[in-house]
């Protein structure tokens, strides 16, 4: 049994729970402890005490520990790569890949280490310096989704970890092993007792006690937008900071003049690739009227070529979904779509393939409109609809018409449409001739409206949240102390 780590001790919870494998639901990956409420609490205390210190680290011990991190999460890919796709349904290729992100992330955050901690401004007043000190914020909880079980977590534990903050790690309850791997490395980091904390456990324990500690001074959050929104009402009314990457309903216009055989590989790519199991997934792909008929053709086409099957076999496009409770999800959505009177054009089939696993053929909705529940509400799976415009205009208007705003894409050869679309779309993230999904490790991570609140993720962006600012006025000394020292 894999166990939980509190001030630099593998603790035992008060349950447990047996991870299975979403490509083959008999393969038990392991036993997972689960924290209690009182051991979440120990983790906290463990983390406050450990704050002034670590506070005080040098840039160097900073640096040292995350680059060594780093290193050895990417000397290892291949391995915890196979881990990830195996507990989370991910294709081994972008498995891998996301490990290989995970350990450049460390390692640009040991870099951001050696930041100045300061930064120096021009008083208005004659004889008057003027500094604005960045200092750690104290604990950071620490609370991440499932569909990116390793670079979501490292991209906020090495900035708080860099920035002289402590740690309590709550991962997803379904995917606790990859959490348990990034964690059992950074436990042999070089970090003092109590700087980092792994508790596993359900959102309603471990979590709620993150969320309504006053030890816990800042909590990062990603997951689905309701659920954030009552984290943060609730961090907020007890004086804490926030710092929360919500849902996504992501638009992808296809422009007139687009090139099909790009926008097509484009739209497969946002939409199902990581099984559309990605907030900034293009679950909303906008065609203007005069390619719509063809783009529709060639996506059916390239849709019956994937290859749905075991995340791990080289051959699969598509893996399974991640759970059993996320594939009724994704079910239920079917059904609202043609409910509301959308076509679905492929896909959406449960697979019965020679492994039991959670299979579901990637759907392609046609013929809907915007304000159906399929394309205003985060689906988070295989599924994408098509929506007809007229023009261009229509289709900004028809992008910027839901509550959130993560990432946008347009595929067109027209710089001044380009231009435009930059301008005009309400989001966090713009993709131009590229999938809506994909972002470099070192940039910011933002949205618009619902998807995002509090200072931006990843890049040196991020630093607002896990620092506090102390803005320094120092004027001259008094006179009277060069006398004293003359009398010396």
């Amino acid at each position: 049994m894999k166990l939980n780590y509190i001030a630099g001790n593998w603790v035992q919870g008060v349950d447990s729970i047996k991870n299975d494998n979403p490509s083959d639901t008999n393969d038990i990956i392991d036993e997972y402890s689960f924290a209690s409420s009182e051991q979440a609490q120990m983790a906290i205390e463990a983390a406050a005490d450990a704050a002034p210190k670590w506070s005080q680290s040098s840039p160097l011990q900073r640096f040292e520990v995350l680059d060594a991190i780093g290193t050895e999460v990417i000397a290892r890919k291949n391995e915890l790569g196979d881990l990830l796709a195996r507990e989370e349904g991910k294709t081994l290729n972008e498995a891998v890949a996301e490990v290989n992100r995970a350990g450049y992330l460390f390692k640009f955050f040991a870099a951001e280490a050696f930041r100045s901690d300061s930064d120096g401004y021009s008083s208005i007043r004659s004889g008057v310096n003027l500094a604005v000190k960045r200092e750690p914020l104290g604990v950071i909880g620490v609370i991440t989704p499932w569909n990116f079980p390793v670079a979501i977590p490292a991209w906020k534990i090495a900035p708080a970890l860099a920035y002289g903050n402590t740690v309590v790690f709550k991962p997803a309850e379904i995917v606790p092993g990859s959490a348990w791997a990034l964690a059992e490395i950074i436990s042999r980091s070089g970090l003092p007792e109590g700087v980092f904390n792994l508790v596993m456990g359900t959102g309603n324990v471990v979590g709620q006690a993150l969320v309504d500690s006053p030890l816990v001074e800042g909590i990062t959050f990603t997951g689905s937008t309701p659920v954030g929104k009552k984290i943060g009402a609730r961090v907020f009314e007890r004086g804490g900071k926030i710092q929360l990457e919500m849902g996504g309903k992501n638009p992808l216009i296809i422009s007139n003049d687009a090139d099909l055989d790009l926008a097509v590989n484009c739209a497969i790519q946002g939409s199902f690739y990581a099984t559309g199991q990605r907030c900034t997934a293009s679950s909303r792909l906008i065609v203007e009227d005069a390619i719509h008929d063809k783009f529709v053709e060639k996506m059916i086409a390239a849709m019956g070529r994937l290859r749905i099957g075991d995340a791990r076999d080289a051959n699969t496009d598509i893996g399974p979904v991640a759970s059993a409770e996320q594939l009724e999800i994704d079910k239920k959505y079917l059904q609202i779509g043609e409910q509301e009177g959308a076509r679905k054009l492929i896909g959406g089939k449960l697979l019965k393939l020679h492994k039991s696993g959670y299979y579901l053929s990637p759907a392609l909705f046609g013929e809907t409109a915007n304000s159906m529940r399929i394309n205003q509400e985060e689906i988070f799976g295989p599924v994408a609809s098509i929506i007809r415009v007229c023009n261009f205009d229509e289709a900004i208007q028809v992008a910027n018409d839901v509550d959130v705003g993560l990432s946008a894409g347009i595929i067109t050869c027209d710089h001044q449409k380009i231009e435009e679309f930059i301008s005009r779309v309400q989001a966090g993230m713009v993709q131009i001739n590229l999938p809506t999904a994909g972002m470099d490790f070192h940039a910011p991570f933002t949205g618009r409206k619902g998807s995002s609140f509090g200072p931006p993720e990843k890049g040196s962006y991020c630093r607002e949240f896990f620092t506090q600012a102390k803005v320094v006025h120092q004027g001259a000394m008094p006179q009277i102390n060069k006398g004293l020292r003359d009398a010396k």
